[in-house]
């Protein structure tokens, strides 16, 4: 009878690895434990089912953890199990969130595929109308103008200054400052935006 039992034990964590294909990345974070203590993090490799993440906490296995990942976003699940220099966790998301997850990694996939530049290294443009309208974390609606303009994010001209790591949106681009400028700020996309539409995204043109 053991054996019949041991199948059982499996067969659902082989169904969810059939089920979700993992792609390998390299993607910056952060992420929350339980306790609400905050930890920078990598994301090695993801699925729209799970990911694997270089850490330098694990927390407990079963644990609530809430990380938000560079070009994906705001992702929950539990610690699944621990491996040197990190663990796997689960991703918790509705079937909707999974397929918008799943369209993320398929971009990042075929990002490598057919040699495109990474993300930092995204050519970068001046847009056609660079006016553009900018939601800053309090929910201040400002105008600004964008310096220049990639898939994975822009440089911004404002007098507004949030700080690093806050979370704002230009145009329908959500993203999050990573330096400030003479004149503004530069910002990173929270997901990699597609490169015929980036223009239309940020500033509408």
């Amino acid at each position: 009878m053991a054996l019949p039992q041991t199948r059982a034990a499996i067969l659902p964590l082989a169904d969810e690895r059939r089920r979700f294909s993992r792609v390998r990345v390299n993607l910056l974070g952060r992420y929350m434990l339980a306790d609400r203590r905050e930890f920078p993090c990598q994301v090695t490799d993801m699925s729209p089912g799970g990911m694997a993440v270089i850490a330098p906490v694990s927390g407990q296995v079963g644990e609530r953890v809430i990380a938000y990942v560079d070009h994906v976003g705001r992702l929950e699940g539990v610690v699944a199990r621990h491996f040197q220099n990190g663990f796997a966790m689960t991703v918790s998301a509705t079937t909707r969130k999974r397929d918008k997850l799943a369209a993320q990694l398929t971009w990042l996939a075929n990002r490598h595929i057919l040699n495109l530049p990474e993300d930092r290294r995204h050519g970068r443009f001046t847009p056609r109308n660079p006016a553009a309208r900018l939601i800053l974390p309090n929910g201040l609606n400002a105008a600004c103008r964008i310096i220049d303009l990639s898939a994975s994010g822009a440089a911004i001209k404002t007098e507004h200054r949030p700080e690093i790591g806050a979370l704002i949106t230009i145009g329908k681009a959500p993203g999050r400052v990573v330096r400030h400028l003479e004149e503004g700020f530069a910002v990173e996309f929270t997901r990699l935006q597609h490169p015929d539409f980036v223009e239309e995204n940020v500033t509408g043109g």
